[in-house]
């Protein structure tokens, strides 16, 4: 479905005179970028010239086809925010985080509370692994889809 999704994706940037488009869905982050030596004329006949799947590094090190190149920046999973609102790390101020960078979580245990209309809703892991970087300080306003966790899975 992803790949539906990123064919979509290249075909809105061959046809409009945006030169470079960043998406995260799913919990992984793609770039597609046109040729920088082309002139962004907005035909069909423009050619994409690269594509980033951003959370995974081994898998993508075959030659890509035609003027597509697909790399990958990152290892792990970003667990993104479902809603906008404000990240609390743990329960109450006095408590110790529900997770540190290093803290192994399983699929459900909560990692973090986003305040929203003063209602708490808890966030839980969605996969078993490794928590490798915590991209939000408690407190700190956060937004839709914004990273909140990396996750190493195991």
């Amino acid at each position: 479905m992803w790949q539906d999704k990123l064919k979509e994706i290249i075909y809105i940037l061959e046809n409009s005179n945006v030169n470079e488009i960043e998406v995260a869905f799913w919990g992984k982050k793609y770039r597609v970028v046109k040729s920088p030596s082309m002139v962004t004329s907005g035909t069909a006949s423009s050619k994409i010239e690269q594509v980033q799947n951003l959370p995974d590094s081994s898998e993508n090190q075959k030659k890509p086809s035609k003027t597509e190149k697909i790399e990958s920046l990152t290892e792990g999973e970003d667990l993104l925010s479902p809603m906008p609102g404000t990240f609390y790390s743990s329960p109450t101020p006095d408590d110790p985080p529900f997770v540190t960078v290093g803290s192994k979580v399983v699929k459900g245990q909560t990692l973090c509370i986003i305040e929203a209309m003063k209602i708490m809703n808890e966030i839980e892991s969605e996969i078993d692994g490794t928590v490798s970087e915590i991209f939000i300080q408690n407190s700190d306003p956060v937004e839709y889809n914004q990273s909140l966790f990396k996750i190493k899975p195991l």
